[in-house]
């Protein structure tokens, strides 16, 4: 069984799963993470997810694909060995932020990107 929690701060929107993401539960992911919407910045929370197979990895790589589509910005926080394992090995960690906290999440959608500061350095 899976729960998900959605919940919108000021600046990003919070999708939190709650059990195991799998070939059963990843149509639920995947319909949640559409309804989303056109999210600016989107951070998904790991950790309460203690499995995910490769079905809830392709979901989850669909839906930050939908988000930088719409020129959206993404963040993960996961905080399973297991998990952090799986991310680093796949090279997810190298198409997103994958941090440790919540907070290190929010801090990497919030913070100015490379681009930004170099045009406020130029300007």
């Amino acid at each position: 069984m899976l729960e998900i929690q959605i919940h919108d701060h000021s600046t990003y929107t919070v999708c939190r799963p709650v059990g195991e993401l799998d070939a059963y539960t990843v149509p639920q992911f995947r319909d949640v993470l559409a309804s989303v919407g056109p999210a600016q910045r989107l951070l998904i929370d790991l950790s309460e997810v203690p499995f995910m197979d490769s079905a809830g990895l392709g979901a989850l790589i669909g839906g930050i694909r939908r988000v930088r589509e719409a020129d959206g910005e993404v963040a993960v926080a996961c905080n399973r060995p297991t998990l952090m394992r799986l991310l680093h090995t796949t090279g997810f960690d190298r198409i997103v932020p994958v941090t440790e906290t919540v907070d290190e999440a929010v801090a990497a959608l919030t913070a100015p990107a490379v681009d930004d500061l170099a045009a406020d350095e130029g300007a």
